[in-house]
């Protein structure tokens, strides 16, 4: 195990939002683009058209600057840790850079504009601004009271995230509990097992019940998928696998705590009267819940376009009031209280800067994903397939794969899609065929996508996000590889385990 450092003084700020003062730059070239290009913009029709079929055009080499993306985030803190902490934002920019202006000379400035905007206004910028407001209103909650980091109480806390997640989602969840978790350790040697535990069961498995939990159910459930359905098909798994993990983490807590002695927690700490501060911050925590909700119920059938990006009504207002909700979080919320928990801005920003190249350098994989038996990697979708019945265990594993290093979301919903299509139904039927005969498939697509996301920092928002954090109150943090040696080493033989009991 290793020795964490000194925990750092954090350095605090007062931006009204935490969004990098690039950003606004960034997003006026892309509207002066619009302007520099008129004449293609408006000669540009059917880029919607070309782009649905664009993955089967790709090759495997255009996922080339995505997996230099990886692994720059993978090496570079280690080996040019001081270069990459001041440039990982333009280290993004460049590999998001080597994707698209190879791309606009191959296919032409139209497309490449059209990809670039259809990744910002519709994937990036939702990502970011449900991100932001998660992580200002429930930085904005404090627990206090003796909560001593002790095995029963670490373990304590990490059962009751990982209930908490299906129900305001894995992201709330984990920006929740996380600093009361590393506050409660403060005292200890070892913690990096504790974030790392935390990672897997509430920024992930515990988003598995509900499509609140994590976004491939929210698409599901957008698809047809009924609210409930995840809850009673995905329930089984989803206990065995989080009663292992928390059995595990007791047992290796425990084993560190007598190591260190069972060190008591600060006087201070425990002499604090339990209760909460910014309880404000609940009823905007349910607010968030609702908007992302009816974003999804509601269709007033009015949207605005862009360059052929169509932008619906009701992700817009969605966007906006999660915005307004960040900001009154914001001034609601007494300063004291933010800097009694340590909260800062600079956690969202690098997972900002960082995600803006990986929704720009991820889009041919994802197109090549889409494409399906006519793609690239035609002989991977083929493998979910036993001479026309589905390989659930196959499903699982794909899923699951994939979305360790993509976007769990649209991993989901291509694996959704070639189900419905293994099993020969038409599009609008496919969630209702997957909830009745095909439930088994859908069980395995849901549970791969969401459990695996704790493969990798970057399979799911909030795993990034947990690690920023936890650095910047002074826990040393696996690297990219280190982290994947715990996942790889603690739930690649527990998804065994589950791919033998639920699907085989």
């Amino acid at each position: 195990m290793t020795e964490e450092k000194e925990r750092p003084s954090a350095v605090r700020g007062n931006p009204f939002f935490p969004v990098p003062y690039r950003l606004p730059l960034l997003f006026g070239l892309f509207a002066a683009c619009l302007f520099l290009f008129p004449d293609t913009a408006r000669s540009a029709g059917g880029l919607h058209e070309a782009s649905e079929h664009l993955g089967e055009h790709l090759g495997v080499l255009w996922v080339l600057p995505f997996v230099c993306m990886l692994l720059s985030i993978a090496i570079c803190p280690l080996t040019v840790p001081h270069f990459w902490e001041h440039n990982f934002g333009k280290i993004a920019v460049f590999w998001g850079a080597a994707f698209m202006l190879p791309f606009a000379v191959k296919f032409g400035i139209p497309l490449a504009l059209y990809e670039l905007l259809h990744a910002v206004f519709l994937e990036y910028v939702p990502f970011i601004i449900l991100l932001l407001a998660l992580f200002t209103v429930a930085g904005g909650i404090r627990l206090k009271g003796s909560l001593a980091g002790s095995p029963l109480v670490n373990t304590g806390l990490l059962a009751v995230g990982t209930i908490l997640a299906s129900w305001m989602g894995t992201t709330g969840a984990a920006m929740l509990l996380i600093r009361p978790l590393l506050r409660a350790n403060s005292h200890r040697r070892y913690k990096v097992h504790s974030v790392v535990f935390f990672i897997f069961l509430v920024a992930n498995i515990g988003g598995a019940l509900t499509p609140l939990g994590d976004p491939p159910l929210f698409l599901g459930f957008l698809q047809g998928v009924s609210f409930f359905w995840t809850l009673g098909n995905v329930i089984v798994p989803m206990i065995v696998s989080s009663l292992i993990l928390l059995g595990l983490y007791f047992v290796l807590d425990s084993i560190l705590y007598a190591k260190e002695g069972r060190p008591a927690a600060p006087t201070g700490a425990v002499n604090e009267k339990l209760g909460v501060d910014g309880v404000v911050n609940f009823p905007l925590l349910v607010c968030i819940v609702f908007l992302v909700l009816l974003s999804g119920m509601w269709d007033p059938q009015v949207e605005f376009v862009i360059y052929e990006v169509h932008l619906e009504l009701q992700n817009v207002l969605r966007d906006l009031l999660l915005l307004g909700t960040a900001g009154l979080s914001w001034k609601l919320t007494a300063q004291e209280c933010r800097r009694l928990n340590e909260f800062t801005w600079g956690p969202i920003l690098e997972v900002g800067k960082l995600f803006f190249g990986i929704f720009i350098s991820m889009i041919p994989a994802l197109a090549i994903l889409k494409a399906g038996n006519e793609g690239a990697l035609a002989a991977v979708i083929g493998m979910v397939s036993d001479n026309g019945q589905p390989n659930n265990a196959m499903f699982f594993w794909l899923t699951g794969a994939l979305s360790s290093f993509l976007d769990n979301a649209p991993t989901y919903l291509v694996f959704f899609n070639t189900a419905g299509g293994l099993a020969g139904v038409e599009s609008e039927m496919i969630a209702e065929h997957l909830m009745g005969p095909w439930a088994p498939t859908l069980t395995a697509i849901s549970a791969g996508a969401v459990f695996m996301g704790a493969n990798s920092y970057i399979g799911n928002a909030p795993n990034f996000m947990v690690r920023s954090i936890a650095e910047e109150l002074g826990v040393k943090m696996p690297s990219f590889f280190g982290y994947m040696a715990w996942s790889v080493g603690i739930l690649i033989p527990v998804f065994i385990l589950l791919t033998y009991i639920f699907f085989i």
